[in-house]
């Protein structure tokens, strides 16, 4: 099952994220979650096939194509965690804060199915999330092990090599909240 993973993972009597579930979604849910775990990252979602594709990106998503971002490949999430916004138990799996930074809907710029991208290691999305536009490329490192990915900027219109998009819009796009509010409010 695609999900076992997540779902391995995770206690669902003690945390409030949301256990595994696999049905039809829109198709073309994105979203990025701010995660203050052991280290403050980012969370990239793509849904494919009923489940969201996730990478973690240790310093966040840059405009500035010049701008190479590590994104290690994670476990599958289920649909419904794309509005997961809380915080999960400290001694459970990926414990800390998280929020909704950024939503919205992509779509592949080929014509190629996600999943197919994925397994040949590169994937180009038109992202239309409320934060983030534009085209976007993630490339799998070869040499480096699968997990490990570069997340790119691609050179168009919505590029900006002067902002610094996790700092100057760092609130939740679902509710306003900060990292610290939520942590604070639950």
């Amino acid at each position: 099952m695609p999900l076992d993973e997540y779902a391995s993972k995770r206690d669902f009597d003690r945390t409030a994220e949301p256990p595994p579930s696999q049905g039809p979604g829109p198709g073309n849910t994105y979203v990025i979650q701010k995660h203050d775990a052991s280290r403050l990252h980012y969370d990239l979602r793509l849904e494919s096939d009923g489940v969201l594709l996730s990478w973690a990106v240790p310093k966040g998503p840059s405009l500035n194509p010049a701008h190479k971002r590590l994104a290690v490949r994670t476990e599958d999430h289920p649909l419904e965690y794309g509005d997961f916004e809380g915080t999960i138990p400290e001694d459970e799996y990926g414990g800390g804060t998280v929020m909704v930074w950024d939503s919205g809907t992509f779509e592949s710029i080929k014509d190629l199915p996600l999943a197919e991208a994925v397994e040949q290691g590169r994937l180009e999305v038109r992202i239309r999330g409320r934060k983030l536009k534009g085209n976007w490329a993630l490339i799998q490192m070869k040499g480096r092990g699968e997990k490990n990915w570069l997340l790119i900027k691609m050179d168009d219109e919505h590029a900006d090599r002067e902002t610094d998009i996790t700092e100057t819009a760092p609130d939740s796009v679902l509710t306003g909240r900060s990292i610290r509010q939520i942590a604070e409010q639950g």
